[in-house]
């Protein structure tokens, strides 16, 4: 693979990128401190930010002194009216869409049931009056929408726009769901798989805002990840990287759909961890438990929602079922820690919903004790504060984060 150059239209754009990343990610910010931050000119962002303040991308938020005293300077914010992003996420088993402003807020999140045996056609058909319906509902102007945003399941062919073959999608085998999409919707398609939309969804409105390099946990149907590496979405050869869910925890466990056995995604999904807790409760009294009355009463009762709840509440069944899983997640946490020697360790989407702190305090213990450079620094852990938006919110970042933010891969491109 040759090593492509470039050239100043490109240089340029990259730099605007760069300022306004800088003005995105700060609660307001001066020219003179975006100088200091980027290593560009004080004359070079004069410019870029009279362009952008032209365009109305950015606005003047009144001034404020500096540290050391002298000329009070012109704090700098991102005009979150300037424009909006629509997000879709696709689930196994529900659609989900938002629109956002140009800060990553959700104006409104609405949601539809789906099945994971649904004709793609089907599929798209109600992508698309979902998204109709939001855009009626939040009244906002064509002309201020950027792009849909659509996260999927992988793994993603992103350069045809395609679902490959997602294991949990039945009939979704190369599927051009990309153009699929932007047919039925009149919306330019910025397509990813779930849990790096919701990594660059982090990054943009969430736990890794300002963080170079963090990696994402994303729980669903599945177990995806998402990795940013110097303040950059890290893609790998094919487009996938990211996914956690198939490290092999337990090298005589379970097989997985992938061919791999002991997968983390096989132990700790939602239908492996009902399935654990249902074992345990048939195998003996738990007097203790209120999951052991329900799970008596009717076995369906006791589903991965309910155990969420009663571990939440502390039930020793759930609890220890939970907190079982949440140690798998650690190992693969750990791993990631001294492979990549990431800062941050972000644990989201709907599937910890409830009991993020349970994995958030089992795994914050094993990367203050395992890692190698444990005695340098110790890598930090989070939940999501997108929670279960964390998707959905995060494909909609997709097409702000493709439009605003600065990327290598566009400054290196022919």
């Amino acid at each position: 693979m040759r090593q492509a150059g470039t050239n100043l239209p490109k240089v340029g754009r990259y730099n605007r990128a760069v300022v306004l990343d800088q003005i995105q990610l700060a609660d307001g910010i001066s020219r003179v401190e975006i100088a200091q931050h980027t290593g560009l000119t004080p004359q070079s962002v004069s410019g870029i930010v009279r362009r952008l303040l032209d365009e109305g991308i950015v606005r003047e938020d009144g001034a404020s002194r500096g540290f050391s005293g002298g000329k009070p300077r012109t704090t700098l914010r991102l005009n979150a009216d300037a424009g909006s992003a629509v997000g879709l996420h696709y689930d196994p088993v529900e659609l989900s869409c938002t629109v956002v402003d140009l800060l990553g807020r959700p104006l409104v999140v609405k949601r539809r049931p789906t099945h994971p045996g649904t004709d793609p056609a089907e599929v798209v058909k109600s992508m698309a009056e979902l998204v109709a319906d939001v855009l009626a509902e939040t009244g906002v102007a064509r002309d201020k929408i950027l792009g849909l945003g659509l996260a999927t399941p992988g793994p993603v062919d992103l350069k045809q726009g395609t679902i490959v073959g997602a294991p949990q999608l039945a009939h979704w085998t190369r599927v051009p769901v990309q153009l699929m999409l932007s047919e039925a919707t009149g919306l330019p398609v910025t397509l990813d798989n779930d849990a790096t939309a919701a990594a660059v969804g982090e990054r943009w409105s969430g736990a890794g805002r300002g963080v170079a390099d963090f990696a994402y946990f994303f729980f669903g149907t599945g177990i995806g990840g998402g990795l940013i590496l110097n303040n950059q979405v890290y893609r790998g050869g094919s487009l996938n990287a990211g996914e956690f869910g198939h490290s092999s925890v337990l090298p005589d466990g379970p097989e997985c759909y992938c061919g791999n056995r002991g997968c983390l995604e096989r132990l700790v999904n939602p239908t492996a961890i009902v399935a654990e807790v249902h074992r345990r409760l048939a195998a003996g009294p738990h007097g203790d438990s209120v999951l052991a009355r329900a799970f008596a009463q009717d076995p369906d009762t006791v589903d991965h929602a309910a155990i969420r709840v009663a571990a939440a509440a502390g039930d020793p069944v759930a609890a220890a079922v939970i907190d079982e899983a949440a140690e798998h997640v650690a190992s693969v946490a750990v791993n990631i820690a001294n492979f990549i020697d990431v800062d941050l360790i972000v644990l989201g989407g709907h599937g910890i919903q409830g009991v993020e702190s349970r994995y958030v305090d089992v795994v914050a213990a094993a990367l203050a004790s395992r890692p190698l450079s444990r005695h340098i620094r110790v890598v930090g852990v989070e939940a999501s504060p997108l929670g279960t938006d964390a998707a959905v919110v995060g494909s909609a970042a997709l097409v702000l984060h493709a439009t605003y933010s600065p990327q290598l891969s566009a400054l290196l491109a022919e």
